[in-house]
């Protein structure tokens, strides 16, 4: 079988050439013009960052790729879906506010920003995921399916109930609606270690579901309102909230690339990763970590399977950044092979990688292309 084709270019810039320079051209010659833009409605799905969170992608980046689809004709758009958790990205209104204050606006990235999902996470459509095994029709963001090409612009970091962050938690997670990502969450139940919890409360204000009460106090886990969106657990910082050790993760993992599978059957889609900024927890974070891991470059591929994985390696490769969350749980883990298991023990991000072929959306194995 004929390996898929992932391109990569490193950070090293000029006087002549700057890195914004070096993504259109690592787009070009991944080859996103042979895509028919013109009239086309292309999202371009994107992650704006919780405010407070630095590691986000800056607009500049999106600036590029949406020039690059207007200038062969795409009527593109900015997107990403609201939230589960309390934070500023809540519903559509939040969500704008937020994302014009880390920089996202129709003149630092030349087009609109479109809520996927509509005021309040509601506006949806329902899309048969062909093969699912967890999920027989997923729930997407409206303006996401109305789309006629979906472009993915991720920033790739860790996270705590995935293992990291890439192009198909991107695209999976990220355009379900607020239904939809209960759904994929459903089976993730957190559980609380009551001789590590100090009762700060601080799992308290940031669960959207009224789901944790402090008692005698320690944090209590009410799972008939927890809706497992796990965000209790980058919020503990004395790791006193974990997921279950079960098979919840997995079962999130595949239902993310079965949700991928929703999104981008039957168009045209093209996919870009930048691997900068590497902090151990998701940009949902109103913070962000040391990155874990230097910074290592930009990538771009038809195949999001294929550039996960190279992501992933590429990532792996990298010596850890001393004085990083990854430093610390080396300590104790010492894994190796894998910073993300490193980080997030509990977690195995290649279920989601393994289904996401199996259901055909790419191949792992790549060729990578340096340019």
């Amino acid at each position: 079988m004929e390996k898929s084709k992932v391109y990569f270019t490193n950070l090293l810039a000029t006087p002549n050439m700057n890195l914004l320079q070096k993504l259109e051209k690592l787009v070009k010659k991944a080859g996103i013009e042979e895509i028919d833009f013109k009239g086309k409605f292309t999202a371009i799905k994107i992650h704006f960052g919780e405010p407070g969170n630095l590691a986000f992608l800056r607009p500049n980046y999106s600036k590029v790729i949406a020039d690059v689809i207007k200038n062969m004709g795409g009527k593109v758009f900015l997107t990403d879906c609201n939230t589960l958790y309390v934070g500023r990205r809540k519903d559509a209104l939040e969500h704008l506010d937020a994302a014009y204050e880390n920089g996202y606006n129709p003149f630092t990235t030349g087009c609109q920003i479109i809520i996927g999902d509509g005021l309040k996470g509601t506006d949806e459509a329902y899309v048969p995921v062909p093969g699912g095994e967890c999920v027989k029709e997923a729930k997407i963001g409206r303006a996401v399916m109305d789309a006629d090409i979906i472009i993915s612009l991720t920033h790739f970091k860790g996270h705590e109930l995935t293992g990291f962050g890439g192009a198909l938690k991107n695209i999976g997670m990220g355009c379900g609606s607020r239904a939809g990502k209960m759904e994929m969450h459903s089976d993730g139940k957190p559980r609380v270690t009551s001789e590590t919890c100090v009762g700060c409360g601080a799992c308290v204000k940031m669960c959207a579901h009224s789901a944790i009460r402090l008692e005698n106090k320690k944090a209590k886990i009410d799972h008939s309102k927890c809706v497992g969106c796990g965000r209790c657990i980058g919020a503990c910082h004395f790791n006193a909230i974990s997921p279950a050790w079960d098979e919840s993760n997995d079962v999130l993992n595949k239902k993310i690339a079965e949700y991928t599978l929703a999104v981008l059957h039957d168009r045209p889609h093209f996919h870009i990763s930048l691997v900068i900024d590497v902090s151990p927890y998701c940009d949902c974070h109103a913070e962000n970590d040391v990155p874990i891991i230097p910074d290592i470059g930009m990538f771009a591929s038809f195949d999001p399977v294929a550039l996960d994985v190279a992501c992933a390696d590429m990532a792996n490769q990298a010596p850890m950044m001393p004085n990083s969350y990854l430093a610390e749980k080396f300590k104790k883990q010492k894994n190796n092979s894998d910073h993300f298991a490193t980080i997030h023990p509990e977690t195995n991000w290649m279920v989601c990688i393994d289904h996401a072929e199996k259901l055909g959306i790419g191949r792992k194995a790549y060729e990578l292309i340096e340019i």
